[in-house]
């Protein structure tokens, strides 16, 4: 039996323009609110327990599935711009008017975006494993990450080699962190179907590209921010974590040496204490 919070947290549902969208939340409810925003093709499911336990011991901790993805209902947006859209609408049907924000690769884009647009609805900003879109001189992903990342059912061994480093260290904490969010998935089998996909790679495309995205306009992000990121990331180089750090005066930086992508799941107590320090 997990004694995790979230493993038994009720999945709920709130009505919106762009559908009935799911959501769970877990810590205690007059604490200040913390949105967390996924990753490409991650659900409610695909949290590890464990960064949320320590999160939400301070913190209202709320996760949801965007527009058609997972128990949502709706349509898919295929662009960052759409994504922050779905997400402001989902604070307001929440009632909630100013969050701290977490956004995890594609959901650091979404947050990034979101902060820009609507400044007003954000308190801190935390932006792990992510980047800004069109970072010059950025190296990139490498070029072995199509192959685990789209495939239509995704392994252990996908996981591993996209989110954390070839270490044995790094796949141990690996493997540990999949049988924790397996207590939920392996019954629900959840993921992002080839539509969805879809509406989220072009979203991507677009924003890595620099087309919509934050790159040009970090100058105007009004809110402090905290940048992290594992050395060893296959998909989002660390490289834009620093460059970020440097435009972003109002920021303080956080890299993993021995983590990828998935550091925050691979240090859920480390890094959850260093957002817990950061908003608070």
């Amino acid at each position: 039996m997990s004694g995790y919070l979230f493993d038994s947290a009720e999945t709920r549902h709130v009505d919106t323009p762009h559908g009935a969208l799911a959501y769970r939340e877990i810590g205690p409810a007059t604490a200040a609110p913390l949105l967390l925003l996924n990753r490409f093709r991650g659900t409610l499911d695909h949290w590890d327990p464990a960064l949320l336990e320590v999160l939400a011991a301070h913190r209202r901790v709320i996760v949801f599935d965007s527009a058609g993805l997972g128990y949502s209902d709706g349509k898919p947006a295929d662009t960052v711009r759409g994504m922050a859209d779905v997400a402001v609408a989902f604070l307001d049907a929440l009632g909630l008017q100013k969050v701290d924000l977490l956004g995890w690769s594609m959901g650091g884009f979404v947050a990034l975006d979101l902060a820009l647009e609507h400044p007003e609805r954000v308190r801190r900003l935390v932006v792990a494993g992510s980047g800004p879109g069109g970072v010059p001189d950025n190296p990139g992903p490498d070029p072995r990450v199509p192959e685990h990342a789209m495939r239509e059912e995704s392994d252990d061994e996908d996981f591993l080699f996209l989110f954390y480093p070839e270490t044995e260290i790094g796949r141990t904490a690996g493997l540990a962190s999949l049988r924790r969010i397996d207590r939920r998935l392996a019954h629900s089998r959840q993921d992002a179907p080839a539509p969805v996909r879809e509406a989220q790679m072009n979203a991507i495309v677009q924003w890595s590209s620099g087309v919509n995205s934050a790159w040009s306009r970090l100058g105007d992000l009004a809110v402090p921010a905290l940048f992290a990121n594992g050395a060893h990331d296959v998909m989002e180089h660390a490289y834009q974590t620093y460059a970020m750090a440097r435009a972003v005066p109002d920021s303080r930086t956080v890299i993993y040496g021995d983590a990828g992508h998935g550091f925050l799941f691979q240090h859920p107590e480390d890094f959850g204490g260093e957002v817990l320090r950061f908003i608070n």
